[in-house]
């Protein structure tokens, strides 16, 4: 014997708090999205929580973080729930005694109640572990996420008033390496705009930039000339040990300023080859290149009388001090023999007089390939032929080199892969600590 009851439930007891949901949606549809509280007070609070939840990465927490207790995202329904539908139907199946004992399977044959119930609580336990499971590892994931984010708001306004405290300590130094490094930047564009003139650039222009770039060097040694910072450049140690933060200031200054002669230097480079065309081009910028790898091994040799006189430090006990001392010489001499290197490279390359990415073309070859380069598309002005039998006037085809290895043409690998070019007028911007 069988039967079906089946009752609608009322909105009412369904959704109780639809009628106070619908008053007060009006007034916080302005400051809730997504489910996420926007305003002004939880934002400040908990800004890391905020953003995570509005992502959706975190689920939608209370006011009081005390009390948020943590909940799967998909809980499993009980036994009084289960036997309600989503529309509000419920259904009661009765089933006889006779019944309970053998019941006919899906294939036909028949099974007594034991088994029935047996089979029914595996399937039934192995689909809801592995629900459940799923839901679980989710939800402690998500626990732990919003565990970290609640740690990092308790500790950011405390760091940043650290932050603060330490600046203010510094606010000099701060300042110093500061306008150091934007003059530096700026000053490695300017290098590059009038290395890119080539003829078009002006004595005057050139000699002006020399002159700011040598006050500003001589002024910043002078403002800092009671910080003990000459001594490094003859790679001599300081004469007392440096605190931490004073030796990293004294490394970045230095390391700046090298830099900006440097491109004094290059400047000086730019007034000789002013109206440096076809080999003189190629010289200016084999010499360019040869500058910037000096000025890269000398920079990798600056902080090491710094952290010399840091880490041989007898208070720590002079066993540990030597032995410290010692890892670091061992490490920086690794990285230097690179940079000695790329030196001896350079400096044989400008040794080279003659091209080593194609010849001058011959007069027949320039009629034959119609005595227009594909780069200017101009009359051919000292052309060369590559490898692939392409001719470009050799300006041209210079400075196509400078950044790329492959025929403008054909994409065919002309120059070999050798040392990357400085001849563009850049310096390397990225700082030497170590």
């Amino acid at each position: 014997m069988e039967t079906t009851t089946s009752s609608s439930v009322s909105d009412f007891d369904t959704n109780p708090n639809s009628n106070s949901n619908s008053s007060s949606s009006p007034h916080t549809s302005n400051s809730t999205a997504f489910g996420v509280n926007l305003s002004p007070l939880r934002v400040f609070r908990y800004p890391l929580s905020t953003f995570l939840e509005y992502s959706g990465l975190l689920r939608v927490r209370p006011e009081n973080p005390e009390t948020d207790l943590l909940l799967p995202d998909n809980p499993t329904p009980n036994s009084s729930e289960s036997t309600t539908s989503s529309n509000g139907e419920v259904s009661i199946r009765i089933i006889g005694s006779g019944e309970n004992d053998r019941v006919r399977s899906d294939d036909g044959s028949v099974m007594d109640g034991g088994e029935r119930e047996e089979e029914r609580g595996s399937n039934v336990e192995g689909s809801t572990s592995s629900g459940s499971g799923n839901n679980r590892d989710s939800s402690y994931q998500r626990y732990d996420i919003q565990q970290v984010a609640r740690w990092i708001e308790q500790f950011l306004p405390f760091s940043l008033l650290l932050l603060v405290v330490f600046i203010r300590q510094h606010l000099q130094g701060f300042f110093v390496v500061i306008w150091i490094t934007a003059f530096m930047f700026r000053s490695n564009d300017i290098l590059r705009k009038q290395t890119a003139l080539k003829g078009e650039r002006k004595i005057t222009v050139l000699l002006g930039y020399f002159l700011v770039f040598m006050l500003h060097i001589s002024g910043i040694y002078w403002w800092n000339r009671k910080d003990d910072i000459f001594y490094p450049l003859l790679m001599v140690p300081p004469k007392v040990i440096p605190p931490f933060w004073h030796a990293i200031f004294i490394i970045l200054v230095n390391d700046t300023m090298v830099r900006q002669a440097a491109m004094t230097l290059k400047l000086v480079l730019l007034m000789v080859y002013k109206n440096g065309r076809g080999h003189n081009f190629r010289r200016q910028g084999q010499l360019l290149t040869l500058v910037e790898y000096m000025l890269l091994l000398y920079r990798a040799l600056l902080p090491t009388p710094v952290w010399y006189r840091f880490f041989l430090n007898k208070d720590y006990g002079s066993l540990f001090s030597s032995l410290i001392t010692g890892l670091y010489l061992t490490f920086k001499l690794t990285s230097i023999v690179e940079k000695v290197r790329s030196f001896l490279t350079a400096l044989k390359a400008l040794s080279i007089k003659e091209i080593h990415y194609g010849s001058h073309a011959t007069p027949e070859q320039v009629n034959a390939a119609g005595d227009l380069c594909a780069i200017c598309q101009e009359k051919m002005n000292t052309p060369i032929l590559l490898c692939c039998k392409h001719i470009f006037c050799e300006d041209c085809v210079s400075e196509w080199f400078e950044r790329e290895r492959t025929c403008p043409l054909c994409r065919a690998l002309v120059r070999p892969a050798d040392l990357r070019s400085f001849g563009d007028g850049s310096t390397s911007l990225l700082f030497q600590l170590f």
